[in-house]
């Protein structure tokens, strides 16, 4: 019997404009000790399914029919008392955002032990001991510390592994991730990964896994389903779903799949002679007594990209604001086709300012709520070049065109747009200024495979139109060797290795990079010619 077994489940939204169904005769089983896997595009309908399985569907959703079956009880009738009987103790539920999800009053510390608490399960002291070693097991330096830190303290990568800690501290049969490891570099997936491993190893624990990446369900997952527009288009063991899909779908997924051996991107080459744009020599950054980057050097062909990899705290993000001009750095030298960037002020400023754009990784914290897209892609034109409101909005329905997003969305606001799309409004308020360089700072690690390699062609393209260089930082390194041209790898604020992005690839000259490249889920395909990151 199957420890979680959904049949002909169907479930509708009632919106403003009437009945949206949402998922349609969805099909699949978790088994103890095993992991399944929901992958497809944002909006198939992955996360909709997993939160029916834990309860937690918002207020104007319904389900229509079908039954969820959790170790054969049908759950799809239960009262909110017994749904709080099962939740954390026996299902557990590990979200994709952790700043929405940890309370900002709460130190780490209480956040993992509020379930032990809740069930009144041992003492104060225990639970502590409970809490900090399961914030060690996954992978947070420290743990005493953070133990008594709040979320405002700890990046996006550690919240995310608190949550994980909180998620299997009363140790459920079941657990249900919702893209558990998207906004984590790939030593700390794998750190994740491993974990939840060992837990279904130990305790027989099932998991029920969303998620964009197919290389994690491939290396991870028992089964597979994969989804699209609230259809299951496909569904079995994960070797034969990857190695010969049946369904165009999931063939166009496995295509869109980022590469370490095949790139899909037809990069130029930088020959010995190309003028440098941008020049980064010895760059440091102190807070204090914390030096984040220490010493850092590399130049960028004019039109050509440069990657920054590392794992989270590395320095990557650092960097890139200092080149933004959004820091100013404790030591080193930062020049523009020769220019001194480090100290400039005002007028010049502002100009250079517009020569150098930055995307942001959080498309829609970078967008004001209150302004349509068009006032928001328009709003630099005005700011920089002091166009009137007329020009700067005929400009905006051009740079829409170029993102390819429609005219009419114009009006909209941010929170009625996917997140690709919103990603795409970001890039085209970038570009609109006609900058010389754009620093992506993580621009497509939020989104599933498909949007990812369009908004990839998109820089491709728009590099090639508009002569642009990139500084492209990520902890995707299957991403990065799709569009860049050289890399830089960055470790605890030092670069360990920079080069043409092949040669480091192909041939890493230090164990830190080497560990990274070993990191990349997708083991099990790795002697084959599957698209997966390999």
């Amino acid at each position: 019997m199957s420890l979680l077994s959904v049949k002909d489940l169907s479930i509708t939204y009632r919106t403003d404009n009437g009945e949206f169904q949402a998922v349609s005769g969805i099909n699949l089983e978790v088994n103890a000790g095993e992991m399944t896997a929901i992958v497809g595009e944002s909006g198939s309908g992955k996360s909709t399914s997993a939160m029916a399985a834990i309860g937690l569907l918002p207020e104007n959703a319904s389900i229509v029919s079908g039954s969820i079956s959790f170790d054969g009880r049908d759950v799809t009738q239960f009262s909110q008392k017994q749904w709080r009987e099962l939740r954390g103790r026996r299902i557990a539920l590990i979200p994709q955002d952790p700043n929405n999800s940890l309370n900002p009053l709460k130190t780490i510390g209480a956040a993992v032990e509020e379930g032990m608490a809740v069930r009144s399960q041992g003492t104060k002291h225990s639970r502590r001991q409970r809490a900090v070693e399961l914030l060690e097991r996954v992978g947070i330096d420290d743990p005493e510390r953070r133990y008594g830190q709040y979320p405002h303290e700890l990046s996006g990568g550690m919240k995310q592994r608190a949550l994980i800690a909180a998620a299997v501290a009363l140790e459920p049969e079941l657990i249900i991730a919702d893209e558990p490891t998207s906004a984590l570099d790939v030593t700390v997936q794998k750190i994740i990964l491993d974990l939840l491993d060992d837990m279904r190893d130990e305790l027989t624990m099932g998991i029920l896994f969303i998620t964009h990446d197919l290389a994690v369900a491939g290396d991870r997952a028992n089964s597979i389903v994969v989804m699209e527009k609230g259809h299951v288009r496909e569904s079995g063991v994960a070797a034969n779903v990857l190695t010969a899909p049946q369904h165009e779908y999931s063939k166009r997924l496995l295509a869109d799949a980022p590469s370490l051996s095949t790139p899909t991107l037809t990069r130029r080459t930088a020959t010995e002679g190309a003028t440098s744009l941008l020049e980064v020599e010895g760059l440091s950054k102190r807070f204090g007594e914390f030096n984040a980057v220490r010493d850092i050097s590399f130049t960028v062909a004019r039109g050509t990209t440069h990657a920054l990899v590392g794992e989270s705290g590395s320095g990557k993000t650092t960097t890139g604001r200092a080149i933004s001009l959004f820091s100013r750095p404790t030591e080193g030298t930062i020049r523009l086709s020769g220019e001194e960037l480090i100290g400039v002020k005002g007028k010049r400023l502002r100009e250079l300012r517009q020569k150098i754009q930055l995307v942001y990784q959080n498309p829609f914290s970078s967008l004001d709520p209150r302004l349509s897209i068009g006032e928001t892609i328009a709003e630099p034109v005005r700011n920089f070049k002091r166009a009137s409101r007329r020009d700067a909005n005929k400009k905006a329905q051009k740079f829409l065109d170029l993102v390819a997003l429609d005219s009419a969305m114009a009006g909209r606001e941010p929170k009625e747009l996917s997140g690709g799309q919103r990603q795409r409004v970001a890039i085209a308020r970038a570009m609109i200024v006609e900058p010389e360089l754009v620093v992506l700072d993580e621009a497509v690690s939020a989104l599933d495979v498909t949007v990812q390699a369009q908004i990839l062609r998109l820089l491709d393209e728009l590099q090639k139109e508009l002569d642009l260089t990139y500084i492209f930082i990520s902890h995707d390194l299957a991403v990065v060797n799709q569009i860049s041209d050289t890399v830089s790898v960055l470790s605890h604020g030092q670069q360990v290795e920079s080069g043409r992005t092949a040669k480091v690839f192909a041939h890493p000259e230090t164990a830190y990079t080497r560990e990274l490249i070993a990191a990349i889920p997708g083991s099990r395909y790795r002697a084959g010619d599957l698209n997966l990151g390999l």
